[in-house]
C-alpha cells in the first residue's frame, strides 16, 4: 500500500525548514587521527557543516532528489561556508538569508570518548537559525515543493517558531506534504511544557511524524503522558498523520502506518566513532525510499544501513552516502550477518 502521494508535477522533492550550524569533530584522516579522548585534550578539528534538517537536505540530494532549504544564516564567513556548501551539493539556497544584527551561526564542537560514549558542547546564543521570520516564509515557494520538513529545534524560540507554523500552514493550504522530524535538543528551550505546546502543533498538521521515543514523550507531555509507542501512534494517526516513525536507539525502530500495520527494523551493527549522525542518515534514506515508492519495510532497512553508516563516520555531513553505497553496505553486512539481520 502506498501511505503517501507526492505531487510529481512539483519541481522539488522536499523543501527543510530549520537549522544549519558548523561542526567541529575532533580530526581524523589521513594526517591527523586524534583518537578517543576527551574534549578538552583534543588539538586538532575539522570543519563540516552541521544541524539535522540540513544534513537530511544533504542525505536525499546525494540520493538524487531535489531539495531546497528555507532557513537563516549569519552574514560572514561562516555564512558563506555554508551557503556555499549547499550549492556545491545541488540545494537550492534562494530562501536562505542573512541576519541583520549580528547573529551567528550555531558552533558544535564534538567529544569523543569511546565507540559508544560521546558527546556535543553546544554555542548557541544569539544565534542565527532562530532568526528566521514570518517575512522569510514563501508561499509560492512551498507550492513548488512535494513536501515539506520542519525541524522541531526550529520552534524552540521567536521569531522561528512562528515563522515554522506558517509555513506548516501555508503547507496545508497548497496540499504540500507536512514532515515533521522532531529532533529534541535542550538548548534555546525554556521548559517543557512550551516544547509540548509547540511541538503538538506541528504534529497534529504533519502527514508523517519521525522521533525518538523520548521526543514523542515530550510531544505528548501536555496531552497524554506515558503513551505506548502504539498508542502514541494511533492518536497521531487520528490528527492527520499516515506513517508515525519512533526511534528506541539499539533497540531499533518502528514504522506504524494509518491502515493498523507496524514494520520494526533493527541498526546494523557497526564499529562506531560517535554516537550522534545516525539520525540524520537515518531520516534521509527512509525518505528516499518513500519517494521511490518501496514497501515501508525496505525504506526502513536502507535508513537503518545509512544510520550504521553515519555512526562510523567521522562527521555528519560529507560522509552521507549515495543509493549505490547504501545498498553495497546493505549487501555486504547481510554476507556477514544473515540476509534478515535488521528485520524484527
Amino acid at each position: 500500500m502506498k501511505y503517501i502521494e507526492f505531487d510529481q508535477s512539483r519541481p522539488f522533492d522536499l523543501v527543510l525548514l530549520g537549522r544549519v550550524a558548523i561542526d567541529f569533530n575532533p580530526a581524523y584522516n589521513d594526517q591527523v587521527k586524534e583518537e578517543f579522548k576527551p574534549l578538552k585534550k583534543v588539538h586538532m578539528f575539522e570543519k563540516f557543516v552541521g544541524g539535522s534538517p540540513a544534513n537530511i537536505a544533504v542525505g536525499v540530494t546525494r540520493h538524487g532528489l531535489k531539495a531546497g532549504f528555507i532557513g537563516k544564516v549569519s552574514d560572514d564567513q561562516f555564512g558563506d561556508f555554508v551557503t556555499e556548501y549547499f550549492q556545491e551539493q545541488g540545494i537550492d539556497t534562494s530562501h536562505i538569508t542573512r541576519c541583520k544584527n549580528g547573529e551567528k551561526l550555531g558552533l558544535t564542537f564534538t567529544e569523543m570518548l569511546s565507540p559508544k560514549e560521546s558527546s556535543i558542547l553546544m554555542y548557541r546564543n544569539c544565534i542565527a537559525d532562530l532568526q528566521l521570520h514570518v517575512d522569510d516564509i514563501d508561499e509560492a515557494y512551498i507550492r513548488q515543493t512535494k513536501a515539506l520538513l520542519i525541524s522541531g529545534t526550529a520552534l524552540a524560540q521567536s521569531p522561528s517558531r512562528e515563522a515554522a507554523i506558517k509555513a506548516v500552514m501555508l503547507a496545508k493550504k497548497n496540499q504540500t506534504k507536512v514532515i515533521f522530524d522532531i529532533d529534541y535538543r535542550a538548548y534555546n528551550w525554556k521548559n517543557r511544557d512550551e516544547i509540548s505546546v509547540y511541538y503538538s502543533i506541528v504534529a497534529k498538521e504533519a502527514d508523517i511524524i519521525m522521533g525518538s521515543r523520548e521526543e514523542f514523550d515530550l510531544t505528548e507531555k501536555l496531552i497524554q503522558p506515558g503513551m505506548t509507542d502504539e498508542e502514541s501512534a494511533a492518536y497521531w494517526q487520528n490528527c492527520n498523520a499516515k506513517i508515525v516513525v519512533i526511534k528506541h536507539g539499539m533497540e531499533g525502530s518502528t514504522a506504524y502506518t494509518c491502515d493498523g500495520e507496524k514494520f520494526s527494523i533493527r541498526p546494523f551493527p557497526v564499529e562506531a566513532r560517535k554516537g550522534f549522525g545516525g539520525g540524520d542518515g537515518y531520516g534521509s534514506g527512509f525518505l528516499y525510499g518513500l519517494y521511490q515508492g518501496w514497501p515501508i519495510i525496505d525504506c526502513l532497512e536502507f535508513g537503518s544501513a545509512e544510520a550504521s553508516m553515519m555512526v562510523r563516520s567521522n562527521n555528519c555531513s560529507d560522509s552521507l552516502p549515495g543509493p549505490r553505497e547504501v545498498q553495497d553496505f546493505i549487501k555486504e553486512e547481510k554476507e556477514k550477518f544473515g540476509e534478515m539481520i535488521a528485520r524484527v
